[in-house]
């Protein structure tokens, strides 16, 4: 674990336990609740922090847990979560899978996203640059990590690693489904009026797919490369170009905004990224304004990153070898015998299925240990993403 040093988002005065489940501000006397280890530190919620406070205060864990899982963040559009179904989902937190905390928590199509991550072409992306750019940190700091998908695989190379995102649900279900224990979470605004990690310098920071979400995007770069300190790097990923139009929403950049906000980065095309991972070749950057068309930009910037980037073959974007892999759960058996896709719904295809690496039919098998390396046998079809390596609650 990597042990925050935690500050007030809303006085940037340290913050210590003043008991098992809250944080105390001691100039200001303020107090942050703490569950399931996860400090909720969002500011603008001063109400719902005092009703978290009291049920903790009075042993009602399970209360303050419920009003936690049911706060969004203000892109949600979607309705809110059932009262009942959070019920059933804390009760049953200790048998219920992946698939049944998505549901029960109400996130519809994002729950489609977070269930099938591990095989996204946005997501190889990721892996890709960071892979082509891996200089064997020791301490990872996720901004925006949603349920933990690239903590997971951090974590299983050895790092050690923390997330924080806004939504606090997100964070609960890496720490119970996904990431398990050992990693730092913290749930936090990025506009906050201070920086509640500003002590925490680590080797590598990573943002995929939120980036563009974000006000005061120069702000928050400060922030993020303030925590990555004078040798570490970051990796962004899948930042959203405001001249194509895309399927999410959000405040996209354009090509001179990245040259702007990144003046000493190494830019990609997201989809280039992907196409290397497939290749097993080293992905080719660009110069922003070479890149105008593209539907996303990766990035990777500060003094800490790799002068050019490498092959993609192994590392991170394959698992270790004796792995147990499963088909994709996109695949379904079809009236041949064999498998076909499956997909989850009419937007997910239409977002994904031409840039996916995986073939549409399959022969399986259902399950396979990976033997491990470039020249295994089947190394092809775990590259592709046909086979994948899941949570074993998924």
């Amino acid at each position: 674990m990597i042990p925050f040093d935690l500050r007030s988002p809303a006085t940037g005065h340290a913050l210590k336990p003043d008991t098992a489940h809250s944080l105390r501000d001691a100039d200001a006397g303020e107090r942050w609740p703490v569950v399931d280890g996860i400090p909720y530190l969002r500011v603008g919620r001063a109400d719902l922090v005092a009703r978290v406070l009291a049920h903790l205060d009075a042993g009602e864990g399970d209360a303050a847990l419920a009003l936690l899982l049911a706060d969004q963040d203000d892109w949600w559009t979607g309705p809110p979560a059932e009262p009942a179904d959070l019920s059933a989902l804390i009760a049953g937190r200790a048998t219920a899978t992946l698939r049944d905390a998505v549901r029960l928590l109400g996130w519809g199509r994002v729950g489609d996203y977070f269930l099938h991550r591990w095989s996204d072409p946005t997501y190889l992306a990721g892996l890709a640059l960071l892979e082509a750019h891996w200089n064997d940190p020791v301490c990872v700091f996720e901004f925006a990590c949603g349920i933990g998908h690239y903590l997971r695989t951090l974590k299983q190379r050895g790092c050690k690693v923390a997330g924080a995102d806004v939504v606090f649900a997100k964070l609960w279900v890496a720490r119970h489904w996904v990431v398990g224990a050992g990693a730092q979470l913290v749930c936090f605004d990025a506009g906050s009026a201070h920086w509640p990690i500003p002590g925490a310098p680590v080797d590598l920071v990573v943002c995929n797919d939120a980036f563009y979400f974000l006000d005061e995007k120069a702000a928050l770069l400060d922030n993020l490369r303030q925590n990555a300190g004078d040798d570490g790097w970051l990796a962004l990923s899948h930042i959203h170009n405001s001249d194509r139009p895309g399927f999410s929403a959000g405040r996209a950049v354009s090509a001179d905004e990245i040259a702007e906000l990144f003046p000493d980065a190494l830019v990609y095309d997201d989809a280039e990224l992907t196409r290397a991972l497939v290749a097993a070749r080293a992905p080719s950057p660009r110069a922003p304004s070479e890149l105008r068309a593209c539907e996303a930009f990766s990035v990777v910037a500060g003094p800490g990153m790799r002068p050019a980037p490498r092959s993609v073959v192994d590392g991170l974007t394959l698992p270790k070898a004796g792995a147990d892999l499963v088909l994709n759960p996109l695949y379904h058996r079809d009236e041949t015998g064999g498998y076909a896709i499956a997909w989850p719904s009419e937007r997910y295809e239409a977002e994904y299925a031409p840039h996916v690496t995986y073939p549409l039919r399959s022969h399986g098998p259902e399950r396979l240990v990976f033997s491990g390396g470039i020249e295994a046998a089947e190394v092809e079809r775990v590259r592709s993403r046909e086979f994948v390596d899941l949570p074993e609650r998924w």
